[in-house]
Formats: C-alpha cells, structure tokens, sequence
C-alpha cells in the first residue's frame, strides 16, 4: 500500500513516514497543496494524509482538486478544532480529519480502517439495487441508472449503511455510532455534510430526494 504524506512541518512528516514505513507502507512525501495534487496524479497513492494549512495551495483547495479525478481516501491533518473546520473538509471531500497534535497509534488505526473500506476486490456480481441506485458490495462501486458514481470511502459507507436498512430512520448519532469508529461527539453536523454530498450526486433533485430521505426532527433513512 502507498501513502501520499503532504504537510509544510518536516518534522512531522518525518515522523509519519517513519511510523508508516515500519508497518510495511510505502510512502510518499510533499510540502505543500500543488505538490499534493501532481503526486496524487502521478503516483496513484491508496491513501493521502493531508495537512490544512500550507503553503502555495491549502489543503482543503487540494483535497477538492484531488476529488476531481480521484476518491483515494483522505485524512485531514490541522491544528485548528473548530467544528465548522472539519465540515469545511468533509464538504471538499475528506474522509477523515484528526486535530493536532495527535496520538500516532491512533493517525494508524484511521489508516487501516480507510484502507479495508476502499479495498477493491476482484470479484464483481453482489450487487443491492434500489430503484435507479445500484451498489456493488464487492468492489464498493456506486451506479445511477447504470453509470458509476465516484464515491469517498465514507459516503459510500453512509449510503451502503442505508441502502442495506431500508426505510428505517437513524438519527445522526446512530449514524456516527455505526460508519464512524470513534467518537466526534459534537460534529453531529459531520452526518449532514455527507447525506447532501450523497443527494447531489444520487439524486436528480438533491432539493426534492426520491431516496435519501429526512424524517424531521428525528434523522434520515433510504425510501424503498
């Protein structure tokens, strides 16, 4: 497995690459937004941690150009614990986001779980339709009327989580509880971000949803 490492503190990309590398990762190393975005296109990483702040590009600009020709999961790196911050990089498409400074056991366990969500298997075939949205549960592929959807690691974990619960309603913090591994506590919002990214890109009218539904005041559900 490759990862793509980008952040302007070359200490600490020094010591992620370290870490990573004594788990058997292959590693890859930028210092700023543009350097990120030519390495993901040029090096295919499996996964790409990617500071907020630096230089010539920030993070949350690169993470949305990287969307634009990749869904390699994406963890955010900042010093910043504002929550409109990480909704900020779940709307440019992140799939994680860990505040400074953190606990490299844990930056590992987000690394491991990412990357057994991504996993694309060979095999193709288990497929769950619903209406015109289809997902094959092997390689994680998302369809709309037949055409693939790109996905981020988590918004297809949202919607498989729904899809395979039909019609039946869970507030957000059920929602975090079952897609995420951790706790956000107050990042109730984190759910929100996802369910519309989900409605424009499934939906022909993400402002009137045929499929991913709200039940006001309690939390969402997929229509069968």
């Amino acid at each position: 497995m490759k990862i793509l490492i980008v952040d302007d503190e070359e200490l600490l990309v020094k010591g992620i690459r370290f870490n990573l590398q004594n788990e058997g990762y292959e590693t890859i190393t930028g210092s700023d937004g543009l350097q990120a975005v030519a390495l993901a296109q040029e090096e295919k990483p499996d996964l790409i941690i990617l500071d907020v702040m630096m230089p010539n590009m920030d993070g949350l600009t690169a993470c949305s150009r990287i969307r634009a020709f990749s869904d390699v999961p994406i963890i955010l790196l900042t010093a910043k614990v504002d929550d409109m911050d990480k909704l900020l990089g779940f709307d440019n498409g992140a799939d994680d986001y860990i505040t400074k400074p953190f606990n490299i056991l844990e930056l590992k366990a987000r690394i491991r779980a990412l990357l057994r969500r991504s996993a694309h298997k060979e095999t193709h075939g288990n497929l769950l339709t619903i209406g015109c949205i289809t997902l094959d549960l092997d390689a994680r592929n998302a369809y709309k009327a037949g055409t693939v959807v790109d996905l981020t690691a988590r918004e297809y974990d949202m919607i498989e989580f729904l899809m395979k619960n039909p019609n039946k309603v869970y507030s957000r913090e059920n929602l975090l509880d079952s897609i995420w591994t951790y706790e956000y506590k107050s990042d109730i919002r984190t759910v929100d971000v996802h369910i519309r990214r989900l409605r424009e890109k499934l939906e022909d009218d993400p402002a009137d949803p045929k499929y991913i539904m709200t039940k006001w005041g309690v939390g969402y559900f997929f229509r069968k």
